[in-house]
């Protein structure tokens, strides 16, 4: 059984590195830690965690080290997945789009609303 979990409403940017990431060789990569704590989903949205596969596709990749830490002046950002996106969280549209509006020429990115409840969802309750 699933339980809905209030979130707030957030703004992202969304960077993407020039960079196309393997997800096999990410997983497969003998330096990928393969021993992390678990823990509760209340801990994530609290934004406690990590990606385990970020400091792996950095070590490869470093165009996406290089847009993380530029990232990380305003925030909490980090990889999205097996990467190569990566992202920080805002409180507004306003926030999320003035970081936007500095980043360098050289970075790709936009700025999107995040959702508490998937789309699919209200399509099945209506079925």
């Amino acid at each position: 059984r699933l339980t809905p979990l209030e979130l707030p409403q957030a703004w992202y940017v969304v960077l993407v590195p020039p960079v196309a990431v393997a997800t096999q060789a990410i997983f497969t990569a003998p330096e990928l830690t393969r021993n992390s704590k678990t823990f509760k989903i209340s801990s994530f949205s609290a934004g406690f965690g990590r990606n385990d596969l970020e400091s792996v596709v950095c070590g490869r990749h470093a165009e996406v080290a290089v847009h993380l830490e530029w990232l990380r002046q305003f925030g909490d950002a980090r990889m999205s997945g097996s990467g190569a996106c990566v992202f920080v969280e805002f409180a507004t549209e306003r926030e999320a789009r003035a970081v936007l509006s500095r980043m360098p020429a050289e970075m790709r990115g936009f700025t999107v609303r995040g959702l508490d409840r998937h789309p699919l969802a209200e399509l099945l309750e209506q079925v």
